[in-house]
């Protein structure tokens, strides 16, 4: 039921796209899901939000962490859900990093937060940033889990909506082998 709900969020944003796409990771897929579709819009994304901070209200979370530049709303909005700090990591030198004076104490109660998981590479930086803290991670929470659950992080995690995407490395890419040039993301048209 909730899926649904979550689900319907997604639609009525308009960030499921249909296409021939090129992911962060490097591999391609036929669905893209538009993140800042839904970011754009305060009120949907608190109601996605809610639903993260919903697994974490008893933990009682310090700090939520989240990357740049879609993180950095998710962990705004969990973060004033739960009535913790919210802070972000950043690409520096091709590296998440603290900075702007973020910090998280050793100890501290974290919970990691992202918006979409492909292949997880993102928030396992993001571990590895709270673990050399010395923060205590409480758990992982995500909008959507493009894997369809395949990833284990070690930690509790939570996602709203699980959706198995096909990716594929370019060169086994049925799109790309069939000649169909890559969709832009976020404009009409071909990169």
């Amino acid at each position: 039921m909730k899926d649904e709900y979550y689900m319907d969020i997604l639609k009525e944003s308009g960030a499921i796209l249909s296409g021939h796409f090129l992911l962060t990771s490097g591999l391609h897929s036929a669905t893209y899901v538009e993140k800042f579709k839904i970011l754009q819009f305060p009120l949907l994304c608190d109601k996605l939000c809610k639903g993260i901070a919903d697994n974490f209200m008893k933990a009682s979370p310090n700090v939520v962490l989240g990357a740049a530049t879609g993180g950095i709303i998710i962990s705004h909005s969990v973060g004033r859900i739960l009535s913790s700090r919210s802070i972000f990591a950043e690409r520096e030198n091709n590296e998440l990093v603290l900075r702007r004076g973020f910090n998280i104490e050793s100890g501290e109660r974290v919970v990691i937060v992202d918006d979409v998981v492909t292949t997880g590479g993102s928030l396992l930086e993001l571990i590895d940033l709270v673990v050399k803290y010395g923060g205590h991670i409480l758990g992982i929470g995500v909008l959507i889990d493009r894997s369809g659950g395949k990833i284990d992080f070690g930690f509790p995690f939570h996602s709203l909506i699980s959706m198995e995407i096909p990716t594929y490395k370019p060169a086994e890419c049925p799109q790309c082998l069939a000649g169909i040039p890559l969709t832009a993301r976020g404009r009409t048209g071909k990169q």
